[in-house]
């Protein structure tokens, strides 16, 4: 086990070898965390036996979760690459091709871009006849992307949002902007973070 220690510091070698309960790590940049967390999922492999399957490692870009994902299997071979490893979109978004069918779209659904998404609310401000002087495609993007990051839905949006003389047809675009989606059976960047808790909180038995 020496190997899964060497060149860590004494705070370093305790967070990897700590496994009961939840441990919170801070950390600045260039400290070594990405090498802490390789040793501590090459120690639940090694020494507490733990299935690969069972250990989900997620990062915030492509390139984190390759570099995790090279270290390990060059560490303990094949079978690390087992672990489900990856950014917060590129996971949901494999649950999601299994499950969003729970939400009514396919398993092919199409993954707006920020390009798509700002095209679509053009084309509805357009038909819905908005004044885009007063409220912009830009702005639109902006207020819907904020509400669900909040988990604000369509149907809550006009009674938790701040009031204001617009709020109206914001509501309103946004929940064209919804339907149109579920239409076209695509998600939003956004869309790919919520959508998992929504099926998390409407069917709790995938959890099991």
């Amino acid at each position: 086990m020496t190997h899964l220690l060497d060149n860590l510091n004494p705070r370093q070698r305790e967070a990897v070898l700590t496994t009961d309960g939840p441990l919170l790590i801070f950390a600045g940049a260039g400290s070594g965390k990405t090498r802490v967390l390789v040793r501590k999922i090459a120690y639940l492999l090694e020494q507490k036996k733990t299935v690969p399957e069972r250990i989900l490692a997620v990062t915030f870009t492509n390139k984190a979760a390759g570099e995790m994902r090279e270290r390990l299997i060059n560490m303990l071979g094949p079978e690390a690459a087992r672990v489900t490893m990856g950014t917060f979109h590129s996971i949901n978004a494999r649950f999601l091709r299994k499950e969003a069918h729970r939400l009514g779209f396919t398993r092919d659904f199409t993954i707006y871009d920020a390009a798509d998404s700002l095209q679509l609310i053009r084309d509805l401000m357009h038909s819905m006849a908005v004044n885009a002087v007063s409220l912009t495609a830009n702005s639109m993007k902006y207020f819907i992307s904020d509400c669900k990051q909040q988990m604000i839905l369509p149907d809550q949006a006009l009674k938790v949002i701040r009031s204001d003389f617009l709020a109206e047809k914001k509501v309103a675009i946004y929940k064209a902007y919804q339907r149109q989606l579920k239409t076209n059976n695509a998600m939003d960047f956004d869309d790919l973070l919520i959508m998992p808790l929504l099926i998390f909180e409407k069917f709790p038995e995938v959890l099991t």
